[in-house]
């Protein structure tokens, strides 16, 4: 991953409280205040979990290299900008891909995921051995990099994870690639305007791939809650979407319709989310109530794991 340099303010420089960032952006006063000797990587996701890029990373990225510091990139929203942003152009030194989220590798249950790492020229050479080498005719499994970390555990990676996703990609093609993003972003922006008005967007003028709403007004006027929405949705043919994440929204839903959705599914979904902040609580709070399990103790599944099955 080759990086250009960057254009934006020097480190240290005051933003203009003019053209200071929306809410849900990096702010640069604050950034500034947290960079010092002993600064080694700062780690920034963009297009960000609220689902906004932010476009002061050239300048967040010049400050940190500044100080010495590196930019590494969360790359799990990519299939935001697939084909209209490159992140070595704007600031990354190295940044992982989601292959589960960008690439159509399946995202449930935990995995199987897989997370290819770029880096750039400079970074290269410490990269976990064996690499993939090519001496013209074949090719080999590179050990000979004095500067690498060495091997790491399952250096493959998950196989057929990867597979897939080159095949994707190949299928695909450039021009493919940057509509699955085009897609997915009007996706998301037509299903934001459909349930703001029920289900408030903190950061709602407009969003990349996904978009984070919330039930607290909901919970405060009728005690329906993020999670109750979610567990009724399930009721009605839907996959629940993420809740409580981020943190910095209170009630979070976390809406991502990708770019495989079609305009009639998307209305589908927003109708019945309406319907459901227009329902008694009662019947909320008991979903789902066609599910075999309806709400298991959550906190006691982590605690205390069942591991082995039981037919009793």
């Amino acid at each position: 991953m080759r990086r250009e340099p960057t254009r934006g303010t020097a480190a240290g420089a005051h933003r203009n409280p003019a053209t200071a960032p929306r809410a849900g952006l990096v702010d640069l006063d604050d950034l500034d205040t947290k960079l010092n000797d002993d600064l080694a990587v700062l780690m920034i996701t963009n297009p960000n979990t609220l689902g906004l890029f932010d476009g002061q990373i050239g300048q967040i990225a010049d400050r940190v290299h500044g100080r010495g510091g590196l930019i590494y990139l969360d790359g799990a929203n990519m299939n935001a900008i697939l084909g209209i942003a490159r992140p070595g152009d704007f600031g990354a030194d190295m940044m992982h891909f989601n292959p589960h989220k960008t690439f159509s590798g399946p995202h449930g249950g935990g995995g199987p995921g897989a997370g290819p790492i770029c880096v750039t020229d400079e970074l290269a050479a410490y990269l976990p051995a064996p690499v993939v080498g090519f001496d013209g005719q074949q090719y080999y499994l590179d050990d000979q990099r004095p500067k690498s970390i060495g091997r790491v555990r399952s250096f493959f990676g998950n196989v057929g994870v990867l597979i897939r996703a080159y095949c994707y990609i190949r299928t695909h093609g450039s021009e493919g690639l940057r509509a699955v993003s085009e897609n997915a972003v009007l996706n998301a922006n037509y299903l934001l305007s459909l349930v703001k008005s029920v289900l408030p967007v903190p950061q709602g003028d407009g969003c990349m791939h996904e978009f984070v709403a919330s039930a607290a007004r909901l919970k405060k006027e009728k005690g329906i809650t993020a999670m109750d929405l979610a567990k009724r949705l399930l009721d009605y043919g839907f996959h629940a979407p993420t809740v409580y994440f981020p943190l910095t929204v209170p009630e979070a839903i976390m809406i991502e319709p990708t770019e495989t959705e079609s305009k009639e599914t998307l209305d589908a979904f927003a109708q019945t989310l309406i319907r459901l902040t227009e329902q008694a609580s009662d019947a909320l709070h008991d979903a789902p109530q066609t599910a075999p399990v309806s709400r298991p103790d959550e906190v006691q599944a982590a605690r205390k794991p069942v591991l082995r099955w039981n037919a009793d």
